[in-house]
């Protein structure tokens, strides 16, 4: 078992507080704190805090007994999921992610960076409100035709004959409309409308602005957790928690960003049809039907024992943990290899265990 130092991702969006809190920094941090990431991505790998080695090294050198001959079979020598932190300030992208076919496909065209899907769950630690799925399109034309602007009447009328797809990609042509839509959505008082608002004040003339009307709204406890797969159209909002995805970087963003956005390939690759699946732990376990990962969420209050054979990352987020002789406090986090024995957790705390998916789903 070795402790992890983790790369922090410094996106315009994250929090100045809840990752310096957690790890026990002077809070407000100097710049946002966007993400920790947990895991072999090229774009941030783990080190071994002993001597800095980048675990995806580690891994590359020894795949059978850092991942198991089980995990080798089913995805090749890499480790199929990623970890993370994540700490909303600001609202993210409107963005999309591409199944395992459209990855493979996109990244020999070099749309993508990796041949790999990027299903994802998130965890929240303190309250979190997310867009994710379509709203029935009979009630985002009811949305949208109360604020009664001639420029969105087209949208409306797609939205009416249930053509979710050509009316979003209508509305994010509708720039001219935007400054009117907002004015309007002023005068509403309600919570979708409030926050049609808050983003034009982030984004000001940005069609996307207006997602929140064509989007279900979802606001997750501390403990609950929201399962997004393929083309789930979604925007995380506020709040921090864990996260676990394939591993993967794979992003199509349509707008609320001033990154590059692809809308055309967004529409490709958006499912209308797919929505968030809510996921409840079942003794500590978020199942999910994805083949690259598992969370687990272990409140430790004497000896927890996690079976041994899996490839895992261990993040303490509260109080003090003994893993097996290894000290953890909050914001500590540890790879424990397939060939190490079952880990025995002791002490006081609450820890999230990250490993491959169960057997029985399909590898991606």
């Amino acid at each position: 078992m070795q402790p992890l130092t983790n790369p922090v991702k410094d996106y315009a969006w994250g929090s100045r507080t809840d990752i310096a809190a957690l790890t026990g920094r002077p809070v407000p941090s100097p710049g946002p704190e966007a993400e920790i990431w947990f895991g072999t991505h090229p774009a941030g790998p783990s080190l071994l805090a002993a001597d800095g080695r980048s675990l995806a090294d580690v891994v590359g050198a020894d795949p059978l007994g850092q991942l198991g001959p089980a995990t080798v079979a089913r995805h090749g020598e890499r480790l199929p999921y990623l970890m993370k932190l994540i700490a909303v300030a600001q609202p993210l992208s409107l963005q999309v992610h591409p199944s395992a076919e459209q990855a493979v496909d996109g990244h020999s065209r070099g749309v993508y960076g990796d041949p790999w899907p990027k299903p994802e769950l998130v965890c929240a630690l303190t309250p979190f409100d997310a867009l994710a799925g379509f709203r029935s399109p009979e009630q985002a034309a009811m949305l949208l035709s109360r604020l009664n602007v001639p420029a969105l009447k087209d949208v409306v009328t797609l939205l009416e004959a249930g053509s979710l797809l050509d009316a979003l990609h209508a509305l994010l042509g509708r720039r001219d409309a935007i400054e009117q839509a907002v004015w309007a959505a002023s005068a509403v008082h309600h919570p979708d409308y409030d926050l049609v608002v808050r983003l034009a004040r982030r984004y000001p003339g940005d069609p996307a602005c207006l997602a929140p009307l064509l989007l279900r709204r979802h606001k997750l406890a501390p403990g609950q957790a929201l399962f997004l797969g393929a083309g789930v159209l979604h925007c995380y909002l506020d709040g921090f928690g864990v996260e676990i995805m394939g591993s993967s970087d794979n992003v199509v963003r349509a707008g609320l960003t001033a990154k590059p956005v692809d809308v055309e390939e967004l529409l490709r690759v958006t499912d209308p049809d797919a929505g968030p699946l809510p996921v409840e732990a079942r003794d500590g376990v978020y199942a999910t039907p994805s083949p690259e990962f598992r969370l687990r969420r272990v409140a430790v209050d004497g000896d927890v024992r996690l079976d041994g054979g899996l490839p895992r990352i261990l993040l303490c987020v509260e109080g003090e943990v003994r893993a097996d002789a290894l000290d953890l406090r909050a914001g500590d986090s540890a790879f424990v290899p397939a060939a190490h024995p079952p880990v025995t957790l002791g002490g006081s705390g609450l820890v999230f265990s990250a490993e491959p998916g169960p057997a029985g789903h399909p590898a991606g």
